[in-house]
């Protein structure tokens, strides 16, 4: 899918020479993080779009566009962090926090199978009641019961903390990180998301993530991932108190661990980031978004007046907090056209990445469509559930004819993919799910399930339902 070795930069290269955008198009030559900084504040929106999707096209063709049908289950809303920009959190004692019991997941997969869904996103808060066996029993029932299902779990801040709960043996991280994943690897883990990855720049992340693992344990975890063979997605969750230079920095550590996974272990087999998906800041409900807008205040966005985040911001990701005294006390949101400009140069950028996903679920479905003209190749779920970005207030939900139909009125051919992007139906007939509809009029009224506590589940113990073992995987 990508090239094993990376291309050449030229820093010395004037960024907006059509040339030279040219040869970063054809995966001639990179952009030096510089450079990606100067087209995202100077190159033209609808430009800068052009060039993405040409980017797109080289490595995906000018005629299909994809999607997955899965489902997003949040096992559990109990959380030892206290993430500033997260509505969905729980205390353990809070009267609405839950986990589920290994049945309910079933019958959520099951549900799914029912639709013709191929794979769960399964991802929770980071809760110390729950048991390394806890897990192994629930994989080994998703794997046993629903064996074409592809688990694709538990994200990176997660396994730190599965480190830090279950004590595993091993002297450096990666070597307990290695146990664990083994271990759930053995029990049906197929893949590791790229949740938690918010902003990698320290001066962001100890600002919004309280009690988050920092950057470099979270690339560990991939690094680890990918050496067992294991694929991976990467996410950026951007348009609050970050500058932009820290959004190219987090893009540049991406690619960089892309870099070493394609070097170290793409030749044998190994595994490596597939995807990488932007999605803004969803304010409602959160502590976060409780902070004022970027230009509330008379004159801050007068001329030369700069953004506290960017005033900080580094490309090298070493910004000084003290730089601005007005840091972390003031968000800048992102518009349509904002985030279309950072999906743009995402594509433009990760050019070791094989896709870029539209983010329709933050963004609505029509600024998701446009943006499979600014480099995204798929437009993500057929979402039956989400329940973390839905606690702060944002619920599109789309079918699975609807997600057709967008993708096929920006100009492409649907079709549906698994885990690994390979095609699984498509859509190219009159049987496609968006042509066999008439009357859209009922469309509209399908609802997102967001998962609700009860006082039962919230307050019963975690209980096994099959034999566990303490030994290490030999």
């Amino acid at each position: 899918m990508m090239p094993p070795v990376a291309p050449a930069t030229r820093p010395d290269a004037d960024p907006f020479d059509a040339g030279f955008l040219r040869g970063v198009v054809g995966g001639e030559v990179r952009l030096t993080p510089e450079q990606a900084m100067r087209l995202h504040d100077g190159l033209p929106l609808d430009e800068l779009g052009r060039w993405a999707d040409a980017r797109c096209r080289v490595l995906h063709g000018d005629e299909i566009r994809t999607y997955v049908i899965d489902r997003n289950i949040n096992y559990t809303n109990v959380c030892t962090a206290k993430c500033t920009f997260c509505a969905f959190r729980r205390d353990a004692q809070d009267h609405d926090a839950y986990t589920l019991a290994v049945d309910e997941i079933l019958e959520k997969v099951r549900e799914l199978v029912e639709i013709g869904g191929t794979q769960i996103l399964m991802q929770g808060g980071m809760n110390p009641a729950l048991p390394l066996a806890w897990y192994e029993t629930l994989l080994e029932a998703i794997s046993s019961r629903f064996p074409t299902v592809h688990i694709h779990a538990f994200s990176p801040p997660e396994l730190i903390e599965f480190v830090e709960f279950f004590g595993p043996p091993g002297e450096t991280l990666e070597d307990r990180l290695r146990w664990v994943l083994t271990r759930l690897q053995r029990a049906g883990l197929d893949s590791v998301p790229g949740g938690g990855g918010e902003i990698f720049a320290p001066a962001v992340r100890r600002k919004i993530g309280l009690g988050k693992c920092d950057a470099e344990a979270w690339l560990t975890v991939m690094r680890v991932a990918h050496e067992l063979r294991m694929n991976t997605s990467a996410t950026m969750m951007f348009g609050h108190i970050e500058g932009v230079a820290d959004r190219i920095h987090h893009m540049a550590l991406v690619r960089d661990r892309q870099d070493a996974a394609i070097a170290d272990f793409g030749l044998s087999g190994g595994g490596r980031y597939m995807a990488f998906i932007a999605w803004p800041f969803q304010r409602e409900n959160t502590p976060l978004g409780r902070v004022r807008d970027w230009g509330e205040q008379p004159g801050e966005e007068d001329a030369g007046a700069m953004f506290p985040g960017d005033a900080v911001a580094r490309l090298d990701g070493t910004g000084d907090r003290a730089a601005h005294p007005g840091f972390g006390r003031r968000v800048r949101t992102v518009t349509g056209t904002a985030y279309l400009r950072t999906q743009a140069i995402s594509r433009l950028f990760l050019d070791n990445i094989y896709s870029i996903g539209a983010s329709w679920v933050t963004m609505g479905p029509h600024v998701g469509q446009a943006g499979l003209r600014y480099g995204a190749s798929d437009m993500g779920s057929v979402m039956m559930e989400e329940n973390v970005v839905s606690s702060a207030g944002t619920t599109f939900c789309l079918t699975e004819a609807t997600i057709c139909r967008l993708i096929r009125d920006a100009g492409f051919v649907p079709a549906q993919r698994d885990n690994s992007y390979r095609l699984l139906r498509l859509h190219d007939g009159a049987d496609a799910p968006d042509l066999r509809l008439d009357d859209w009029s009922g469309v509209r009224g399908s609802r997102l399930h967001v998962q609700q506590a009860d006082a039962a589940r919230a307050t019963a113990p975690v209980e096994l339902s099959i034999r566990t073992t303490d030994s290490a995987p030999v």
